[in-house]
């Protein structure tokens, strides 16, 4: 796959594209709705005791490890931040929900890393993409390893995220008020699905609600990155080009606006593995698109957090500023201190060559990041 390939999605002509954006804003109030779904179906299945059902995630490992696991499988950390953002809406506590947002980072990283797997005939090739992807990852990784001990020991990122949400809701109310017109508009959406779960007896109407809350933002997501892949991409393809080899900051803005363009960081990112496969762009021109695509992605939680009003309102947002700021936060510090700065690139170019000579290690790799330390930070959590 070259880098021609890969910029390629079909053209829409100017005349026809409005019924296209209809469907993306069509499907942006699903998302919104959806995530109201799964605040009101949480809370009424927890019965207002969602800390106590997630007792055993207050270990924030273990917290990391449910981010991680549910990222791999869904392939989408937008996805799983919306459930998060729900999750919380329907009273599961901020501070539990901070690791799992930040292992929905490293979750993330694993498809463009399978996408560099393609490259795997050609020796030079594969290490080129390889380096590509697995910098992602490195980054990542040390961004969880300096700021989740932070957070454990400060709560940094949940003081100033709660003084940012309720500065922008306003702490007397704790209520959305100004986005009730929000609420409104989503109500019928929401009204008719819990209508028809209501059905089910007890509980399991509020687990079916959750279910379709799911379903629906998984759906949204899905086709919100399909359309917007099909209307942007020219628009995408000229960000890309213009800003990559330009410098570090612009490297970065451009990989955030691309992701928010296409609302997916795995597709941006993964779009980068060919192009630094064919030799396109270097590891380090790459790398800083690569940092701005994680802040691109959380756009889509924000989003998710104005379906929600009322009590927890300020807590959604909460969650959702935390995703953003963790990004923000982990970019300044890393890129930021040249001392740390190069060690991702050191560390994918090592694996890279390592891999490049015996592939087995690109699979020790997947399995060991996204299986093995997982089950490992369990077990040493449940042994301290």
């Amino acid at each position: 796959m070259n880098s021609s390939e890969a910029l390629q999605a079909p053209q829409v002509s100017s005349g026809s594209r409005w019924p296209q954006w209809l469907a993306v804003l069509v499907l942006v109030y699903v998302l919104i709705s959806a995530v109201g779904m799964i605040g009101s179906g949480f809370k009424a299945a927890t019965g207002g005791q969602a800390k106590e059902l997630f007792e055993f995630a207050s270990n924030p490992y273990i917290g990391l490890v449910i981010g991680i696991v549910a990222t791999a499988l869904i392939q989408s950390s937008s996805t799983v931040t919306s459930l998060i953002v729900g999750m919380v809406a329907g009273g599961l506590p901020v501070e539990i929900a901070i690791p799992m947002i930040m292992g929905s980072n490293i979750g993330t990283t694993v498809t463009n890393t399978l996408v560099s797997l393609g490259h795997v005939r050609d020796k030079a090739e594969f290490r080129r993409a390889f380096a590509a992807a697995t910098v992602h990852d490195f980054f990542n990784l040390m961004a969880v390893a300096i700021f989740l001990p932070l957070e454990i020991m400060f709560g940094f990122l949940e003081h100033v995220a709660l003084w940012l949400s309720t500065f922008l809701i306003g702490a007397d109310s704790y209520s959305m008020s100004d986005l009730n017109v929000i609420k409104a508009l989503t109500k019928p959406f929401v009204g008719a699905v819990d209508n028809v779960t209501s059905i089910l007896p007890g509980t399991f109407a509020s687990v079916a609600l959750i279910l379709a809350g799911l379903a629906f933002i998984f759906l949204a997501i899905t086709y919100i990155g399909k359309l917007l892949k099909v209307l942007m991409v020219g628009k995408a393809k000229e960000i890309l080009h213009s800003a990559i080899g330009r410098g570090p900051l612009t490297g970065i803005a451009s990989g955030a606006l691309v992701t928010t363009f296409v609302q997916s960081s795995s597709t941006t990112t993964s779009l980068m593995v060919p192009l630094a496969g064919s030799g396109s762009f270097s590891l380090k021109q790459i790398y800083p698109f690569m940092l701005g695509a994680n802040i691109g992605t959380t756009v889509t939680a924000l989003l998710a957090a104005t379906a929600i009003s009322g009590a927890l309102a300020v807590s959604a947002l909460e969650i959702a500023l935390v995703h953003f700021l963790f990004n923000v936060f982990a970019v300044v510090v890393i890129f930021g201190l040249p001392f740390l700065r190069g060690l991702p690139i050191k560390g994918a170019e090592w694996l890279a060559a390592v891999a490049a000579e015996k592939k087995v290690f690109a699979a020790v790799w997947v399995l060991g990041v996204f299986i093995a330390l997982p089950l490992l930070m369990i077990a040493v959590s449940m042994v301290f």
